[in-house]
């Protein structure tokens, strides 16, 4: 019936201190922007670099999937030629890749 001593002198259950409450927090937030946003933004800054470097003659495949030869850079668009006289203008933001000349397509066994 009675408390003994050692009970009564412990702290209360929420007395601790705030950066063991904190610490794993910091923890997960650390580990998300290590795997998850640090990866990201290099990806992004890949992808922007290489949109700035698209030059005429190079090889483009777009987000829906059109493969074409730039033929002309005008500031935001290009003006890609799919075949012979047949010429679509996509905005530089819509280029997906850019292929080296002799770059073979991706078959599916090499996606395995």
């Amino acid at each position: 019936m009675f408390i003994t001593p050692a009970y009564a002198q412990t702290a209360a259950p929420g007395g601790g201190d705030i950066i063991s409450m904190f610490l794993p927090l910091i923890l997960i937030m650390g580990v998300f922007w290590f795997f998850l946003i640090r990866p990201q933004q290099k990806k992004m800054k890949e992808h922007q670099a290489m949109l700035a470097n698209i030059r005429r003659g190079d090889t483009i495949v777009t987000t829906g999937g059109l493969i074409g030869k730039v033929t002309k850079v005008n500031g935001d668009e290009l003006t890609v030629e799919l075949n012979e006289d047949v010429r679509v203008k996509v905005k530089r933001s819509y280029v997906a890749e850019v292929r080296v000349k002799g770059q073979p397509a991706d078959s599916a066994e090499d996606k395995k």
